[in-house]
Order: structure tokens, then C-alpha cells, then sequence
């Protein structure tokens, strides 16, 4: 699973943990959260849905993922290739599952916002998280 955060993982540097009501070290480039708000505010800022490929309660795979069993994904606007979900069922995954959200912040007002994001077990990255 490492080998997939390449691309977002910093050189040398940790990566901050961010929570409601605390403001991360830095506003822009690799952040972390297990925290339901904060992942629902970044889905919601980039029109984001939540959506699995996988098997679950609501219904049958619709895409082959090799992720490690979480499952959770997110449809975009004009690509929507998972099954949508509900917020409930995708925070029951994303907790059962124990895994965290890694995303990109981009600094406020340098375009449109950055949809690049990995979910991954919470043990694989704990190391890289501050």
C-alpha cells in the first residue's frame, strides 16, 4: 500500500493530522484525518460523493479494488464509475476498517481544489503522521 502514497507523501517532512476546530500547521500540499467532518468538508468543496466498488449491506461490487478491504471511494462530478452510498455507510467502512483519509490541500484562491486523495490503513501510514 505504500508504494500508492508515493505521489503523496512528503520527502522528509511529517504529515499533519487534521481535526475539527484546529488549524493544520500548514494550508496547502499532504494532509491526514480520520476526522468525519473535515473528510465531509473536502468531498463537499469538490462535489464529491460517497461511493465503494466493493460488496457491502446496500447492494452488490460494481468494480474490481484491490485496497485492502476498505472499500470507500468517492464519485466526482461527470465521473461516477462506484456505487453511491450513504454518508452513514462510508463512515461505517471507513471506521470498521481503520484507515485514514490522506489528501491535497491547495492554497485558497489558486484554482480550482485538488481531488487527489488516498484511504489507507491507519497502521501503513501512522509513521508519516504528526
Amino acid at each position: 500500500m505504500v508504494d500508492t502514497l508515493k505521489d503523496l507523501l512528503p520527502q522528509e517532512e511529517p504529515i499533519p493530522d487534521v481535526r475539527t476546530g484546529e488549524e493544520p500547521q500548514v494550508r496547502s500540499g499532504t494532509l491526514s484525518t480520520r476526522d468525519h467532518a473535515i473528510i465531509r468538508q473536502w468531498a463537499e468543496r469538490r462535489q464529491a460523493e460517497p461511493a465503494t466498488g466493493e460488496a457491502t449491506a446496500s447492494g452488490t461490487a460494481t468494480v474490481d479494488v484491490h485496497d485492502g478491504g476498505a472499500g470507500v471511494r468517492f464519485n466526482f462530478p461527470g465521473v461516477g464509475r462506484f456505487r453511491p452510498i450513504s454518508w452513514e455507510e462510508w463512515f461505517e467502512n471507513f471506521d470498521r476498517h481503520a484507515v485514514t483519509f490522506m489528501y491535497e490541500e491547495d492554497e485558497a484562491g489558486t484554482g480550482p481544489p485538488s481531488a487527489r486523495y488516498r484511504i489507507v490503513k491507519t497502521d501503513v501510514v501512522a509513521r508519516y503522521i504528526e
